[in-house]
């Protein structure tokens, strides 16, 4: 199990070329971008929901990853949250090596009861530009995503825009990521806190 740690951020649209300079700047990099498909999980009743947690399954260009998360807690854009992650063979959910690594009974049991009714509830598409930043000795992966929650209701298909970043902590003091968040800020205009994770934005879509 991890804790993951990481401030996200509302980026403007007409303001992610401004951040990509700054990213740049402040890294020497020029980042490095990758398309991420994902595919979201819960049963017709939404049980994971209701116990607050999520179930994802994700490509990258190095293969599938599923990874199931506690909501957890987000204030002022910080979220803190459980997190089981791990790869796996192809598009297809493997429920019983995640049960063997989710060391939260409550979260277990809960992905055991919903395992057998399991159904594809949203998607989101995105492209993600990474660069890796030193704060004060600390590592924080830096990611701008652009992209679309996707949910078919009905025959229709919801769309929402993704525009945002996330500044993950990766080692180090927690204080590095609000540091390099008001360094940011100063140089981005518009920037906002931003509370609601995809998932829950996949599930507020699907409501309508």
């Amino acid at each position: 199990m991890g804790m993951e740690r990481e401030i996200k951020l509302l980026l403007p649209v007409a303001q992610v070329e401004a951040a990509s300079a700054w990213f740049v700047a402040r890294t020497g990099d020029e980042g490095r971008a990758i398309k991420l498909s994902n595919i979201y999980f819960d049963t017709p009743q939404l049980a994971l929901a209701a116990s607050k947690s999520a179930l994802r399954l994700r490509h990258t260009p190095d293969g599938w990853l599923q990874t199931f998360k506690t909501v957890g807690n987000a204030s002022n854009g910080l979220h803190s949250r459980h997190e089981w992650e791990m790869p796996v063979a192809g598009e297809a959910l493997e429920i019983d090596a995640l049960l063997l690594e989710c060391d939260e009974p409550a979260a277990a049991e809960a992905l055991r009861e919903a395992a057998p009714r399991l159904i594809e509830l949203f998607r989101t598409d995105f492209t993600r530009t990474l660069w890796n930043v030193s704060v004060d000795g600390s590592q924080v992966e830096a990611a701008i995503d652009q992209g679309n929650v996707l949910a078919e209701v009905n025959s229709e298909l919801r769309r929402a825009p993704i525009s945002e970043i996330e500044l993950e902590l990766k080692s180090g003091d927690e204080a590095a990521l609000h540091a390099l968040s008001v360094e940011l800020g100063k140089q981005v205009a518009g920037l906002a806190p931003e509370n609601v994770s995809k998932a829950q934005r996949g599930y507020q879509l699907r409501a309508g």
